[in-house]
């Protein structure tokens, strides 16, 4: 049986149809109309107008006393599930109310919807034509006694709301409140992917890994971050997400992302994104051609990738008089175009499961990295959460992925430039020493996603491990890249097979950590995931 039964009343235009229609869409009630109703028991005999059909509806309510609504309804009603909302739309007579809270007992909520008279006429003047003929007139629908007597509904109702002063948005907002569907809100159902170091610490393996498990696949940050994922031909996301192929989860890019419009629209048509599934918020920045020039410089001084993100982001601030764009201002981008904040509501409306994927690593924070050695945004899990627009309170689990072998990208080549400090920096020759993996393997695969240029690479940092941790509020340690320390956990697919040095690195990690790594990567491949959740 239902968990709760709405039922609708009051005059018409007062956006009892348009009420029940945001609550199927956002809380997913079912939405039942005593007109569909009417047309059933009438069989064709009665023409599709509003006057013969008041006519007939009274008809059966002096011939049942209003109880033909329940008698049709509550059976089938009381065959849905406990946690099913049911909107009825509409009553017309207390009667019909009456009969219904009798046939379902403590589950039904009137409510009554109201509007001035003016507002209720102009509401009528403007409707769209459908196959239902309507009266020419408000006056002429008043016509009717049963109509007339209508707003005397209100005063038996357990709630009324004047919709004549408010939105859409408003009337579903104080309906929903009123109804207690906003306390069935599901609380934390987000959890965030975020790098523990200088970035490229395999967020995209990670993510392809588990990605299939969610209901919305949120991606922040810009085009400078490369997340490869283990296909058969490897691909890198800029712009999406990286569990856009293992899932047929909606997409949203957040209103902090800043977006190369030619790189998304390449990945798309790489990734063979489904029409309808993409969502940009409006107020994602748009990299300009000057941007990427502008950070022409940057690749000379800190080995910035130079992809325009940080110049756009500059600009987003310093020339919101100079038109700007976002995405909204773009024609190719309208067809994606829709508010995050939408999409995340009606996610946590239907207890749906959300993945944040931040980008780069914590390291890399513009407040909390070496500066200038950084990036142009916060890039813990904080700062992503800000991106997207989802409360810290919505979050279940935060997912720091860290490599056994940070990596920093390749410094400048000028004199006396650098990409940025690391604790203790070593080289791949050491590395293929260490693991057995071949040296030309490790130079061939160590180049920066974005900017094809080999990588530098320091011991771990066991000083950063903790700082990152505890920024980021880590419950989770993603470790990957587990072969660079022995290429004989190549071949483990149990925790048990790991290395025993391996198995007490992670240990050692757990514990400066504080969390449990709880998802390893062994390698590169589909099945390198070794998966310790308890969640």
């Amino acid at each position: 049986m239902a968990r709760v039964v709405v039922v609708l009343s009051g005059p018409v235009s007062a956006g009892k149809t348009t009420l029940a229609s945001r609550l199927q869409g956002r809380f997913g009630a079912i939405h039942l109309k005593t007109s569909t109703l009417l047309e059933e028991l009438a069989e064709g005999r009665i023409p599709l107008e509003r006057g013969a059909m008041q006519r007939f509806g009274a008809r059966l309510d002096t011939q049942t006393g209003g109880k033909w609504v329940a008698e049709d309804l509550v059976p089938r009603i009381t065959e849905l599930p406990e946690e099913a909302v049911v909107v009825i739309d509409a009553a017309r007579i207390a009667g019909q109310i009456d009969a219904l809270r009798a046939g379902l007992p403590r589950q039904v909520v009137h409510v009554h919807l109201t509007a001035p008279r003016e507002v209720l006429e102009r509401r009528y003047a403007k409707r769209p034509k459908t196959r239902f003929k309507e009266r020419a007139t408000y006056g002429e629908v008043l016509a009717n006694p049963t109509e007339r007597r209508v707003p005397k509904l209100k005063h038996d109702a357990d709630v009324v709301i004047d919709t004549g002063k408010s939105t859409r948005k408003d009337v579903e907002v104080r309906a929903a409140s009123y109804l207690g569907l906003n306390a069935r809100d599901p609380g934390a159902v987000v959890d965030v992917i975020v790098g523990g170091q200088y970035g490229s610490e395999g967020k995209g393996n990670i993510a392809y890994a588990i990605g299939s498990e969610y209901d919305l696949l949120c991606r922040v940050g810009g085009p400078n971050a490369g997340h490869k994922v283990p296909l058969d031909k490897p691909l890198t996301h800029r712009l999406l997400p990286s569990a856009t192929l293992t899932s047929e989860a909606p997409i949203l890019i957040g209103p902090g992302a800043v977006l190369n419009v030619g790189v998304l629209f390449d990945e798309l048509e790489k990734s063979g994104v489904e029409d309808g599934r993409l969502h940009i918020d409006p107020q994602a920045m748009i990299i300009a051609d000057e941007d990427i020039d502008d950070e022409a410089e940057l690749i000379k001084e800190i080995g910035s990738t130079g992809q325009g993100v940080g110049a756009a982001t500059a600009r987003r601030i310093t020339g919101r008089r100079n038109g700007t764009q976002l995405a909204r201002d773009i024609d190719l981008l309208k067809p994606f175009i829709a508010p995050a904040h939408e999409l995340l509501a009606d996610a946590y409306a239907k207890g749906a499961s959300v993945l944040l994927e931040g980008t780069q690593g914590t390291a890399l924070s513009l407040y909390h990295g070496s500066y200038p050695h950084v990036t142009s945004r916060d890039t813990t899990a904080a700062g992503c959460l800000a991106e997207m627009g989802i409360s810290p309170s919505r979050v279940r689990r935060v997912i720091m992925v860290c490599r056994t072998y940070p990596i920093r990208v390749q410094s400048p080549t000028a004199r006396g430039k650098t990409s940025g400090p690391m604790s203790q920096t070593t080289n791949w020759k050491e590395i293929a020493r260490r693991s057995r993996i071949p040296l030309a393997e490790l130079r061939r695969v160590e180049k920066g996603s974005v900017s094809k240029k080999q990588r530098r690479v320091g011991e771990f940092d066991w000083e950063l491990l903790r700082r990152a941790a505890e920024i980021n509020g880590a419950t989770d340690i993603a470790l990957t890249f587990v072969d660079y320390l022995d290429i004989d956990n190549r071949k483990a697919r149990r925790f048990d097979q790991l290395q025993p040095d391996t198995i007490r690195f992670i240990e050692e990690v757990e514990r400066v950590a504080g969390a449990p790594v709880s998802l390893i990567s062994t390698r590169f491949h589909v099945r390198s995931v070794i998966d310790r959740r308890a969640w």
